[in-house]
């Protein structure tokens, strides 16, 4: 029986590109990224799956903890939640996709086309907060009373300012996946 090999183009076996003369590694060629819209419809649907994450971590911190009122262990409850999310995308990255990425035909992958280690994955998902960090941070800075409305309007707003803002990366990545050496990839007509 022979060993069995991968192809010679696979990303496994290729070297990575080397260093361009600025210093930075360039992108593999042959990885497409995927349509905006596409990647905001998966992003749309992962936020609905996490409804059912957060929902199951939150029944049991407040079990756990005996909590009896929603404003009781707030503190504590949101970093419980903050860790159970972050295992679950560096756990589900680590593997190159969620059940959302998996749906809208998409991969995460480091630079080189490799799959994801779990403290890259990790890296990915402590940068990710920047699509909801600076206007929550500006919400609470400001002292100025926002309606739930406003504050939504400002959240919106900031998101589809990020979102667009991948329009002005080399590859249509969103910034915070070109800080943490990752890229998202298109798997649509990939073999299965």
């Amino acid at each position: 029986m022979l060993p069995r090999t991968s192809p010679p183009d696979s990303p496994t076996t290729r070297p990575p590109p080397a260093p361009d003369a600025t210093g930075t590694t360039p992108a593999a060629p042959d990885l497409k990224t995927p349509g905006l819209w596409r990647r905001m419809a998966c992003w749309l649907y992962e936020g609905m799956l996490m409804f059912a994450v957060v929902f199951v971590a939150d029944y049991l911190f407040s079990a756990l903890t005996q909590t009896r009122h929603g404003l009781q262990n707030r503190h504590g409850q949101q970093a419980f939640l903050f860790v159970v999310i972050g295992i679950y995308f560096t756990w589900f990255w680590s593997r190159g996709q969620t059940l959302a990425m998996k749906t809208w035909h998409i991969r995460v992958v480091d630079r080189h086309g490799r799959p994801l280690t779990q403290p890259r994955a990790l890296l990915r998902y402590v940068l990710s907060w920047v699509w909801f960090l600076p206007p929550l941070a500006g919400i609470w800075a400001s002292g100025v009373p926002m309606s739930a409305g406003q504050q939504t309007v400002l959240l919106i707003g900031w998101i589809a300012v990020w979102a667009l803002l991948a329009r002005f990366h080399p590859q249509r990545q969103f910034w915070h996946d070109a800080w943490a050496g990752t890229r998202l990839v298109s798997t649509e007509g990939a073999r299965r």
